[in-house]
């Protein structure tokens, strides 16, 4: 799936509402089927779907921006092969991320940024010396991603938010469905922490590569089955799962949750994430009139992750 990448430059005459109003650019572009952001010196890159850009869109949200004195201006590019791949891979990689001593995630192609190992105590998790129930590892369970962009590797806080909750749930001789796995970061940890077997899927080409790759350096490639495509491949998948994770935007979560509630267990968990506080109470209100029961929110920052049952 090819993406483009548009280049939001925000003028405003405090500086210190530069912050505030890239958050805000990030909602405005989210409504309209952006997926991730980046901030820049000037403001924000944000990266969206070819299928799903809409200029006229883009301008007339921004038209009418929120706060007083700030205006945002936007150029569009083409996101090359290069730029998202190798670049990511050869020059940025990340450092270590330890989730409350409990797991580990590490960067395979980047070893000697171990002495930055980043500390995360704040993703919501019960408690930091609580072992992880039924876990086929010892503590710290440690994941390697070879990361093929610079998304999926657990820095974010969406992710993070998912992984913590996966490491407080029994997932002993669960099934899991990751939809939009990236880099299956989620899938993965899933099968480390119990899950018997996983399905993942994502409509980028690379993502689906990467997920296979990525489970083959975590000795889980036998548990997993990868697809290419959108939630239209639920179709041809047999059987429920047990917990269904989703962390993509928005609009795609509204539209895919009557396919996931279709696959999805008696009893079974829905786990969602990539949105913000705005979005929830449109998440909540689909999920209600699908007949799932919203058990549990959490919050990282300006990012939001809500559990139904």
């Amino acid at each position: 799936m090819k993406y483009l990448v548009s280049h939001f430059t925000i003028q405003c005459a405090d500086g210190e509402f530069m912050q505030p109003a890239r958050e805000i650019t990030a909602a405005i572009a989210g409504e309209c089927g952006y997926e991730t952001f980046l901030d820049t010196d000037n403001g924000v890159d944000g990266y969206v779907q070819v299928d799903f850009y809409d200029k006229a869109m883009v301008e007339d949200s921004l038209a009418d921006f929120p706060m007083e004195g700030v205006s945002v201006t936007f150029t569009t590019d083409e996101v090359e092969d290069q730029d998202w791949n190798e670049t990511w891979e050869q020059e940025e990689g990340f450092a270590p991320i330890n989730i409350d001593n409990r797991l580990v995630i590490y960067d395979v192609l980047h070893p000697e940024l171990g002495d930055g190992c980043l500390v995360l105590g704040d993703s919501g998790l019960t408690d930091s010396n609580t072992p992880t129930p039924n876990t086929q590892h010892p503590s710290p369970i440690t994941i390697g991603i070879h990361a093929r962009n610079a998304f999926g590797t657990g820095t974010h806080e969406t992710t993070q938010m998912i992984v913590g909750t996966l490491l407080d749930m029994d997932l002993k001789d669960k099934r899991v469905l990751d939809c939009g796995c990236g880099t299956g970061i989620l899938a993965i940890t899933a099968l480390k922490c119990g899950a018997v077997d996983a399905v993942a899927y994502d409509i980028d080409e690379w993502s689906a590569d990467n997920t296979r790759h990525n489970a083959e350096i975590n000795g889980v490639a036998d548990k997993i089955e990868v697809f290419e495509g959108n939630a239209n491949v639920l179709s041809h998948i047999s059987g429920v799962f047990d917990v269904v994770l989703a962390n993509i935007n928005r609009n795609i979560l509204i539209a895919d949750m009557p396919a996931f509630k279709e696959v999805m267990a008696h009893g079974g968990t829905l786990i969602l994430s990539g949105f913000y506080e705005d979005d929830v109470p449109l998440l909540v209100e689909e999920a209600e009139n699908l007949g799932l029961k919203l058990e549990e929110k959490r919050e990282n920052g300006e990012w939001r992750m809500l559990v139904f049952r």
